[in-house]
């Protein structure tokens, strides 16, 4: 609500010189101030514009005006945050519905992937709907929910595109067991050490809706090629 307020407090100012300062429009900026006075208004009224886009100018000004003279209100105190609350979360859940539909795309090609992945030799899927191949079989132990990782992996959207990999960089990364996705957490107790496996995660085990940003949007499938290095 912070920046409802500053926006407001902008709008207050802006209204209140207006009402008090009804000469003519200059037609160019002759001093300094001048030009820093404009800059300021213009400012101002970017940010008015930003913040609230849908406002009427001649009721906004009408309530500055009632709410000084504390007559003819037509709003009473006791209902102006929760107004503003309701009306704020109403447009951020419209914008996030916007971007849900935005996204939707990668949802249905992740989808569309993974149904025709799962009937390709080799393939293997779990309840959850995590597929995998296993490339090479290890000998070692398994690791557990309560265990660190040592691995190299490489990481691609289902087009090829590399958003991350290990292998490229020549570091192997060490992290626990859940701290990652849940498409991660589940394939690597399918591994020993040694094995190298390659994981097709649908959206819901990957980032789903809030990926990191870069390369991954929201709702994409993921495709990782994970070799499981050692267990600590």
């Amino acid at each position: 609500m912070s920046s409802i307020k500053n926006t407001l407090a902008i709008v207050v100012i802006v209204t209140l010189f207006s009402c008090k300062n009804q000469g003519k429009d200059v037609k160019s900026l002759e001093t300094e101030l001048d030009s820093v006075s404009y800059a300021v208004g213009l400012t101002m009224s970017n940010q008015l514009k930003n913040g609230f886009e849908e406002v009427k100018q001649d009721i906004l000004i009408q309530a500055i005006r009632n709410g000084l003279d504390s007559a003819n209100l037509l709003l009473e105190t006791k209902d102006i945050q929760k107004t503003l609350q309701t009306y704020f979360q109403k447009k951020q859940e419209e914008k996030k519905i916007a971007e849900s539909a935005k996204y939707e795309v990668y949802k249905k090609q992740g989808l569309t992937f993974l149904e025709a992945n799962k009937s390709k030799e080799g393939v293997k899927t779990t309840e959850s709907g995590l597929q995998y191949i296993v490339l090479k079989q290890g000998k070692g132990k398994k690791p557990k929910t309560t265990d660190r990782v040592k691995v190299h992996y490489h990481g691609t959207t289902i087009d090829g595109t590399v958003f991350d990999s290990s292998v490229d960089k020549g570091v192997p990364s060490e992290f626990g067991v859940t701290q990652v996705i849940k498409g991660w957490t589940e394939g690597l107790q399918l591994m020993k050490v040694g094995s190298k496996y390659k994981f097709f995660i649908p959206q819901e085990l990957a980032y789903g809706q809030n990926p990191r940003p870069g390369i991954i949007k929201p709702y994409m499938a993921l495709i990782f090629e994970v070799e499981l290095l050692d267990v600590k």
